[in-house]
This record gives C-alpha cells, structure tokens and sequence, in this order.
C-alpha cells in the first residue's frame, strides 16, 4: 500500500470524518471523487459548488434518500468540526506499524460484495492481521456466523459443529468481535485445522475475519482481546473508521450491514427477538443472500429471533453443518446422526428489561447520544465534533434528549441519562 497515494491518503481522511452509511457522504465523493471531497470538507469553510449541490441532490433522490437532513450543506456544517482533527498521515501510519492499512474501491481485494451496498458501501476499508486479502474479494468462501452476547450452552454447541463442517469445505467465518456466539465462532475457527481440500495455486483461506465496530488501533471488548489477537495472528480484522473510533452503538449497528455484504450467506446459531443478529440477516436477506437460523426451544428466550427469523421467512431452517453446506450448493456427504444436544429452558427477560430506552429515535438523535458521556460534562461544541453533526442538530437533540430523560445538563456541558437507573456497569458486554 501507498501511503503516499492522494486517494489513500484522502479516504483515510474521510473515514475519520464521515460516520458510517452517510449517504450524503458517499454521494459527494462519487460525484466530486474521494481527493476533492477531501479537500472541499478539509480545506474550505464556505459551501459547496451549486453545480455540486445539485449533483449530490439529484443521486440522493435517484437513490430515495433526497431529505433535507441529507444536503451537502448539512453534510458540510455535520464533517468539518472533524476535520480539523483528521490526520491521515499518521494514522496509516500507525497502521502500518500494526500489521495493516488502508484497501480503496480500486484495490484488487476490494470485497465485491460491498456493491449490493451501494451509496451505503465503505468509502475504504482498514485491516490489520496475516490473512491473505484475496479472501476478501471472494464472496463466495464468506460465511457469516452472529448471534447473541449471551450464549447459552446449546448456542456455542452448535456454532461450533457449524464451524466445523464449513472449515472442512474452505469457507472462511466472518463474525463481529463480539461476545458470545461470535466469540465462539471466532475461536471455533481458529481451533480447526486448514482445510485439506485446497485447490492447487489458491492462496490459503484465512480461518476468521472479525469485522469491528471501531478503530482497529485497540481490541475491543476488552474481554475478547486475547481473542482477537489470536485472530489478527491467523486470520483478518478489518473496520470502515478510521483508528481511534470508539465503537458506539451507532457504528455497531452500521457494521450488521459489512458483514453481510461481505458473505454469501449469514447463518444464526441463537439469538433473542431484538438481538442484533436478525439486523444482519434482515441485511443479508434484502441483499438476496442465503440466511439460516438454527431453532432451539420454545422455552428459550435466547432462540426466540431465530424462530422469528424463520416463522417470518427470512431465514431457512438450519440443524447441521450439511444443511449450512447446502445454503451454499457446495457438495457434501452426509454425516451420521449427531447425537441430540438438550435444550435448557431459559426464563427470559421481563418486558420492561427488553426495552430499549433509544428506540424511535432518528438516526442523529442516536450518534448524539452515542457521544453523551456518562460522568465529565461535554459541551455542545464538543459533541458536535464527537457525533459529526452540526449545532442545530446538537442544540434540537439535547432538547429531544432530555425530554426523554436521556441527557441532563450539567454546569455548562451535558452528560448521559439511564432511566430507573440502569447504568451500564463497566466492562459489560455491549448490547445486542
């Protein structure tokens, strides 16, 4: 890779300052190109070209997205407080010395999958890791396993036999960090051994490729570091911010959509009915990509999205590593008769703990409260550079925030509110 190269070095800049799926954003730099988006974000205070605005307009609307939250001057006023902090030089940089870099839609590894994204696709992708690249190109040998934080017994049993069996076959898991069954399948696949089907000339397939939610400068979560260590050891970690990005819930959220562009299928070994995990097969399934959920018991609130995956037919059936083979129309013998795993009944949650306290609220709204901290005070000129929105939308959302209890102002800043107390302990797992 190029450090030096003005399209590296921009896109560099623009993952720093633009938040994933800003369609504004990739409007802009597919009409104007990555190098002068950068430098009319980076190098200029006034607006855009007219002729520009009425480019980015015109895609936005061919696209369905031409709202007025959406237009480059808002575009403008939301990225150019981070500007002044991007610093692409030296996060290639830093990059480097950590085993990875920058891939643009021009490299060869560029992931095909990404065009069933459209404006929504990456404006670049970071690695880090000793993985070969090539796999990200093919499609084909992508398969993703996601699921629930809180796994059961069951939950890892099953991920790890679906592992198996796609491991034997070449396939390469793709799975988000996270813990629980994403852990598992992580692990699972590191624990294999390469395949032995190889084709002859064929770059050896990477066992795992972890798709994060931040910058690729830390391991998060902190528990899976290990983990993930092992994976940039054997495998891929790759994200579409640049190093320093905090994994808020908002980019968590955005991720669902890279993992699955990334693979040909999507299989959901256990999740509960609002686990993050349907958002990703309910990406898959929009993309016309196989999905497959894994039933478990009635009685078990952690196989309740799978169920609900199935029953609304966004999913197929899936028990064994065979039937994941078959979402792939790979060949496959069929193995003998696994012996029964038991289902624990599983008490679930009360309605009130499945709840959500961010639910409806619109998509700034969200990245405001993602960049609320929980105990030193944040001014609004600071969450503006935080959230990537401009004032307006700084000074209208703490208003709708705190009329929901969810921000309080404190001295001259602001800071994060949890209703009935439900501050999240540190450490904790994030949520699904």
């Amino acid at each position: 890779m190029d450090n030096t190269n003005p399209e590296i070095l921009a896109r560099a800049g623009l993952t720093h300052i633009i938040e994933p799926n800003d369609q504004t954003g990739a409007a802009l730099v597919q009409i104007a190109g990555a190098i002068d988006a950068y430098r009319l974000i980076h190098d200029h205070a006034g607006p855009a070209p007219a002729s520009e605005q009425q480019q980015v307009a015109e895609l936005l609307d061919a696209h369905g997205a031409s709202r007025s939250a959406l237009r480059l001057d808002a575009g403008l006023e939301r990225w150019r407080p981070r500007a002044a902090l991007a610093d692409p030089e030296a996060d290639l940089k830093l990059m480097t010395h950590l085993g990875g870099g920058l891939i643009a839609p021009h490299d060869p590894h560029w992931p095909t999958g990404f065009e069933a994204l459209g404006l929504a696709a990456p404006l670049a992708l970071w690695y880090r890791g000793e993985g070969d690249l090539a796999i990200l190109h093919d499609t084909s040998r992508l398969v993703a396993i996601v699921g629930s934080r809180d796994a059961t017994e069951y939950g890892r049993t099953i991920t790890a036999e679906l592992v198996h069996g796609l491991r034997e076959h070449g396939i390469c898991i793709v799975s988000g960090g996270a813990y629980g069954i994403d852990a598992q399948a992580h692990q699972a696949a590191l624990a294999e051994d390469a395949p032995t089907n190889q084709a002859p000339g064929q770059p050896a397939t990477p066992p795992t490729i972890a798709v994060m939610a931040g910058g690729l400068n830390r391991f998060y979560p902190v528990g899976n570091e290990d983990l993930l260590k092992a994976v940039h050891r054997q495998g891929l970690l790759i994200a579409e911010v640049a190093p320093g990005a905090t994994p808020s819930r908002w980019r968590f959220l955005q991720r669902n959509r890279m993992i699955a562009a990334l693979c040909a299928a999507t299989i959901v070994p256990e999740a509960r009915w609002r686990s993050g995990a349907l958002s990703t097969a309910h990406h898959a399934a929009e993309m016309g990509r196989e999905v497959g959920a894994v039933p478990g018991s009635v009685f078990s609130a952690n196989s309740a999205g799978c169920h609900r995956l199935i029953r609304e037919g966004a999913a197929t059936l899936v028990t064994d590593a065979a039937e994941a083979i078959e979402l792939l129309n790979l060949p496959m013998q069929s193995p003998a008769p696994a012996e029964a795993v038991p289902a624990t009944r599983d008490a679930g949650t009360t309605e009130a703990e499945d709840r959500r306290d961010y639910d409806g609220l619109p998509v700034q709204d969200l990245l405001l409260l993602d960049a609320l901290p929980v105990r030193i005070p944040r001014t609004p000129d600071q969450l503006a550079i935080v959230a990537g929105l401009g004032m307006g939308s700084i000074l209208g959302g703490l208003s709708r925030l705190s009329a929901r209890s969810l921000a309080q102002r404190t001295g001259n800043g602001w800071i994060r509110r949890f209703p009935n107390g439900r501050e999240p302990q540190r450490g904790a797992p994030q949520p699904d």
